[in-house]
């Protein structure tokens, strides 16, 4: 049995890691099939967004001994404007969130092929959860609605569907998770 270890990213190398495992999942590094049965990521990030975003809130991830095998990005709303396909969301929030809400977005979740249906996933929220629920109020996060296991997943942890809106031909539920 595999040990998993969820803390948060506290080393370049760490970074370095995510990117690796995010662009393994990437739609362009899988078939259609896999994009249907596993899920797929959206945004490609760099290293430079990536320690930025970790150096105000560290990103939560999950480790086999040195390997991360799992992560869950922090993004705080000062990053809404880095990352051009993010900003609708950023949008739909503001008219549907209370402005005296504080929330934090979950900017990408991922886990490493080798390590899925073990509860990594579930894992990740959870350490999130620990980490920030005396921070903030509510997570978010968007989803493709085409991506009907990463869907799947987000509700069974607790999210609930925030709102729905279509941005560059792509339908997002853009949904939370209520900590208050």
């Amino acid at each position: 049995m595999k040990k998993i270890n969820y803390t948060t990213a506290t080393s370049e190398e760490e970074l370095e890691q995510i990117i690796v495992l995010q662009g393994y999942n990437l739609p362009v590094s899988i078939s259609e099939s896999e994009k249907q049965k596993e899920g797929f990521l959206t945004v490609k990030h760099d290293l430079t967004i990536l320690a930025k975003m970790n150096s105000v809130q560290q990103h939560i991830i999950a480790k086999n001994e040195d390997k991360v095998i799992g992560y869950a990005l922090c993004m705080t709303k000062e990053f809404k404007n880095d990352i051009p396909v993010l900003e609708p969301m950023f949008v739909q929030i503001d008219n549907v969130i209370d402005v005296s809400t504080s929330y934090i977005t979950m900017g990408q979740i991922c886990v490493d092929k080798e390590y899925r249906r073990q509860g990594v996933f579930r894992g990740l929220y959870q350490k999130m959860k620990e980490q920030l629920k005396g921070k903030y109020d509510l997570l978010i996060t968007e989803v493709d609605a085409d991506n009907l296991r990463s869907l799947q997943a987000h509700y069974a942890v607790g999210f609930e569907k925030l709102t729905t809106y279509e941005a560059s031909g792509v339908t997002w539920q853009v949904v939370c998770w209520d900590w208050a």
